[in-house]
């Protein structure tokens, strides 16, 4: 069974990303653990005396937590499917990281909001730290993503690092549940020559892809000095409908996701990425 984690702020935001996260483990056993981290100061606990927060704030979190519950409860149609509201006080991160430590959980689904993507993030701006400070595979589902499972999905990767077991295990659920078409997609700076440990990796990707997912992977090379450039434009010309990444990349991932002053970013509203951690 599956364990995800849904950090909640009851916006449209963190809906739409709830819901494209039940649609698409629509068959598997998966239980959605949905969080709601409120500050500290709500919590009726001030440093080390007690504090009286207002009656009407904590009636409105908890009149939120109990909708919210109500409408994901409608959509749980599935027996498969099993749902556990957490209601937590204190800092964001370590909360998260407290949370996916006793829960076991497999994949953190967050949602972003704006064109100027995870700076933005619906639950303050911590989907980025979140992505970059939290060990836990990601799911980061923009405010326009359509919440149909995707056809064509991409995986950005220099070949730098070796594909663990748990990284290819991810893959392969990934590949398995959606049974999208794989475009892995790699960028050269250069004249486009790998260097032998490269050329390694990449021949074990590939073996792997092809003893598991015969016929429904691709491979792409492509040089443009502007990395960030290429793999946006890949994004848009082949139809991208989620593109994978793995966090180790730290740098250049953060360059991709976090450069602002890119107008072509804007895919952030429709793409969702999934990044990946071992």
């Amino acid at each position: 069974m599956k364990h995800i984690l849904l950090p909640t702020d009851f916006s449209a935001n963190s809906w739409n990303a709830l819901e494209y996260a039940l649609r698409f483990f629509k068959n598997e056993s998966c239980t959605f653990y949905i969080l709601h981290i409120g500050e500290l100061k709500y919590s009726g606990v001030n440093s080390n005396s007690f504090a009286f927060p207002s009656k009407k704030i904590l009636a409105t979190i908890k009149k939120n937590i109990d909708l919210f519950s109500m409408r994901v409860e409608r959509l749980l149609v599935h027996q498969k499917h099993h749902l556990i509201v957490l209601q937590e006080y204190g800092n964001f991160i370590d909360i998260i990281r407290k949370t996916v430590y006793e829960k076991k959980i497999d994949l953190i689904v967050m949602g972003t909001k704006g064109t100027s993507g995870l700076r933005t993030a619906v639950v303050g701006s911590n989907t980025g730290d979140v992505i970059t400070k939290v060990i836990c595979n990601v799911l980061v589902i923009p405010e326009n993503a359509p919440l149909t499972k995707p056809k064509k999905i991409a995986f950005a990767t220099d070949y730098n690092i070796f594909y663990t077991h748990p990284i290819l295990n991810t893959l392969s659920d990934q590949l398995r549940i959606s049974k999208a078409n794989f475009n892995v997609l790699n960028v050269s700076q250069a004249n486009g020559i790998l260097t032998c440990t490269q050329e390694k990796n990449k021949e074990y990707l590939q073996d792997y892809l092809e003893e598991i997912f015969v016929g429904t992977h691709n491979f792409h090379n492509v040089t443009n000095k502007n990395i960030k450039e290429a793999i946006l434009n890949f994004v848009g010309e082949n139809q991208i409908e989620m593109l994978t990444m793995v966090a180790k990349n730290l740098n250049f991932f953060q360059q991709l996701l976090f450069d602002t002053t890119i107008e072509k970013l804007s895919f952030h509203t429709t793409i969702p990425i999934f990044v990946l951690h071992e």
